[in-house]
């Protein structure tokens, strides 16, 4: 498959927004008092609220890593076709 420079740009910036937003995310839902048992940031056991946003912020990471490198690696298939 052979994708434009328009596409690997478009990528490669879901792969950056992905890393710019899902970090900060991951500081709110940690200091959210719902993530812990008794209700006190760092307290006691995490609750099934971090647990599933935890792994719904590695999902989307890793998904968007993969998305940026696919993009990065369209934009240099691109640079080699016009030379």
């Amino acid at each position: 498959m052979v994708l434009s420079r328009g596409w690997a740009v478009f990528l490669t910036g879901v792969g950056v927004w992905t890393w710019v937003i899902w970090p900060r995310f991951a500081v709110a839902i940690w200091k959210d008092p719902r993530s812990w048992s008794t209700g006190t940031v760092g307290d006691g056991p995490p609750t099934g609220f971090l647990w599933v946003h935890a792994l719904l912020i590695v999902a989307s990471l890793a998904i968007g890593t993969a998305v940026g490198l696919l993009g990065l690696r369209a934009w240099q298939a691109s640079r080699r076709r016009t030379r």
